[in-house]
């Protein structure tokens, strides 16, 4: 039984290379060359090999053009749970690893930033949204208890929480995929702005927002390290070193950027400006303190 798995184990892995280097052939001609019967490469191609995109011309097999040259699936699994990025997506199927290696359909995604949060149960939301985005379709949904209708334009993955990009009443916003409630695709079809898609691949913010807010914030030297290694905030800089602390200065497009930094690295982290900022910190730690009270 193991040598029969390993000779099976063995053509498909040739099968593959084949394909992988844009190779065209027909059922016979990898029936002869691997000496088995027609039957046995058929069900190679339609079970085994099903997951992949192929073409089927004339009686000759091909894989799609925008698969030509790629790893394996097994092997980008792999790499994607060695990496640490296996959960950033909301699943690693073949069908989905297909989907972003598919140049039309990842177009529809957007990562920055180097954590994730888990979206193992979002798979159907993840779905919809991304049809939408390819089809032009308008989606409604509610958010914070808010009934919106937007145009979505992107999914995007920043600093590990995923977000909808779209238009509302003209304004680009950014939605929490998390906080998203009821959602639908209407009938409705847009027009997608090019000045707003331009926008959104050039900003070199981690946000998309035409907006921006300047920042000024102080960290304790036994942290500066990681942002003298790392932009950790857009058009980040240090202003100022000191003995035991570095004084740096930010873009950010939305307030939850800096504050989701601040709180990721919390106590060693000081808001200096604009002050309403750490303001609104010192309120996120003391509602959580009342929420999570500590156990004695």
């Amino acid at each position: 039984m193991a040598k029969e798995y390993d000779k099976i184990s063995i053509r498909l892995s040739q099968i593959l290379l084949k394909l992988n280097n844009g190779e065209r052939f027909t059922i016979d001609e990898l029936a002869e060359e691997f000496n088995v019967s027609s039957r046995t490469i058929h069900r190679d191609i339609n079970e085994r090999l099903s997951y992949l995109p192929l073409k089927k011309e004339n009686g000759y097999i091909s894989v799609e053009e925008y698969c030509l040259g790629k790893l394996s699936f097994d092997d980008i699994r792999a790499f994607a749970t060695l990496s640490g990025i296996k959960n950033l997506y909301p699943s690693l199927s073949n069908q989905f690893l297909v989907d972003l290696l598919n140049d039309k359909v990842n177009s529809s995604y957007i990562v920055k930033g180097i954590n994730y949060e888990e979206t193992k149960d979002k798979n159907k939301l993840f779905e919809t949204i991304n049809i939408a985005i390819l089809q032009n379709k308008q989606l409604s949904f509610t958010y914070k208890n808010k009934s919106r209708v937007i145009n979505p334009y992107k999914l995007a993955n920043i600093n590990g929480s995923w977000y909808l990009l779209g238009v509302e009443k003209d304004t680009l916003k950014h939605f929490s995929i998390s906080k998203i409630k009821n959602l639908n695709t209407t009938k409705q079809t847009f027009k997608p702005d090019k000045k707003i898609l331009q926008h959104i691949e050039q900003n070199s913010s981690n946000w998309f927002n035409q907006n921006s807010i300047e920042v000024l914030f102080k960290i304790d030297i036994q942290k500066a390290y990681y942002f003298e290694r790392k932009q950790l905030l857009s058009n980040q800089k240090i202003i100022e070193k000191h003995k035991d602390h570095y004084i740096i200065s930010a873009t950010v497009s939305f307030e939850d950027e800096m504050l989701r930094v601040a709180q990721y690295w919390l106590p060693y982290i000081t808001i200096l400006k604009p002050s309403y900022l750490q303001n609104k910190l010192i309120d996120i730690l003391n509602n959580y303190t009342l929420t999570h009270p500590v156990k004695v």
